[in-house]
């Protein structure tokens, strides 16, 4: 169920005509007073209710963010089929500058339209918000995690998205270096913000040679002052290209991989935070034809979204640790049944997710 009533034309062809089709609901939202104006998209709730962030940015026009709030609710419906949690697909986005537009009244009419879902949508934190942000969502919505331990959440969730992603890198090193180790291993890690410095930091303490980029130089300063030996570089650009690069972890935007990247990229493995790395399909077959080890951000991304489920049934954090580091055996199981079925592991982490989500929504007509 799409609402599109007033909806541009050029939304509406990106609705109904996205190559991430198949959603269950899309719904456009518009608080005129808060000057709110967002996207909830809903792909799957075979599994459960749907479950995924709110990305706050600003977006160049109201097309562009259905289509990222599509493709997104798509990828979390993935996510959380391969993380073993009993919740589907879904993603929203708030069209707008955080930094400009972001007010509490904005965030408690945005909160009023997830209460609308009835509990169809879970929502959390992602690019552009915060546990204070889900705060205040909270207060008009009870269907919201990644609060703060004072309101009753786990708080910050990358935390354990940084720690899936390492799991996800020692897997990637057993399965191509016969030893997960990471000692000595050259690393190049682009985007160090929420994510990208807590996954520095499980580097530098195994003997990792680290190196950084951000296009926020406060960032890459917080970085190489803590730890004197990580080297930071110009740009990403020059982070690929790398001589001896080990493994490169987008932890930024997605699309990282595309057709100007993979040709240059000197990483053995790529295995990093950010979502949607793969900037259109055809890419994994780019990577495995180069040799290239793609652990699938999805798979190994996914320690924040199990922190958030959990939080709904009463947070502890050693249990999810405990679930986060399970995203190794996932990953190696993912690159086993690639080199089983000859496919890119991406196709097998698809492959895996669907037939989950397909005996899901079997069991549940069989009732």
């Amino acid at each position: 169920m799409t609402d599109v009533t007033g909806a541009p034309a050029d939304v509406l062809h990106t609705l109904f005509h996205s190559d991430q089709g198949g959603h269950e609901q899309v719904v456009l939202c518009q608080d005129r007073a808060s000057g709110l104006k967002a996207v909830i998209a809903i792909h799957s709730t075979a599994l459960g209710p749907a479950l995924g962030g709110t990305r706050f940015y600003p977006y160049a026009n109201e097309a562009e963010a259905v289509a990222d709030a599509l493709n997104l609710a798509r990828g979390m419906s993935y996510k959380n089929a391969m993380a073993g949690l009993d919740h589907g697909g879904g993603k929203a986005v708030i069209i707008g500058d955080p930094e400009r537009i972001k007010t509490e009244e904005l965030l408690l009419a945005y909160g009023r339209f997830v209460a609308s879902l009835g509990g169809r949508y879970v929502t959390a934190c992602d690019v552009g918000t915060y546990v204070a942000d889900m705060d205040v969502v909270a207060r008009e919505c009870r269907w919201t995690t990644g609060r703060s331990p004072e309101n009753g959440g786990a708080g910050d969730s990358s935390v354990l998205t940084a720690y899936g992603v390492y799991q996800g890198m020692r897997a990637s090193a057993q399965h191509l270096w016969g030893d997960p180790s990471l000692r000595a291993k050259r690393v190049g890690i682009a985007g160090v913000g929420k994510v990208g410095h807590h996954l520095v930091e499980h580097l530098v303490k195994e003997g990792a040679e680290v190196f950084v980029t951000d296009v926020r130089e406060d960032a890459v300063r917080r970085i190489t002052e803590r730890h004197r030996d990580v080297m930071a570089v110009k740009d990403t650009a020059e982070l690929i290209r790398i001589d001896g690069l080990g493994i490169y972890a987008p932890c930024a935007l997605g699309g990282a991989l595309d057709d100007d990247t993979v040709p240059v990229l000197t990483a053995e493995v790529v295995c990093g935070a950010a979502n949607n790395q793969l900037a259109h399909p055809g890419v994994e077959k780019d990577l495995a034809d180069r040799g290239i080890l793609y652990a699938p951000d999805y798979v190994v991304n996914a320690g924040g979204v199990i922190q958030v489920a959990d939080e709904l049934h009463g947070f502890d954090f050693e249990r999810c640790k405990a679930k986060a580091a399970k995203i190794f055996d996932t990953t190696l199981a993912i690159f086993a049944r690639a080199k089983e079925d000859g496919i890119p592991p991406a196709a097998a982490a698809d492959r895996i997710a669907e037939q989950r989500m397909h005996d899901a929504a079997a069991a549940r007509r069989a009732r």
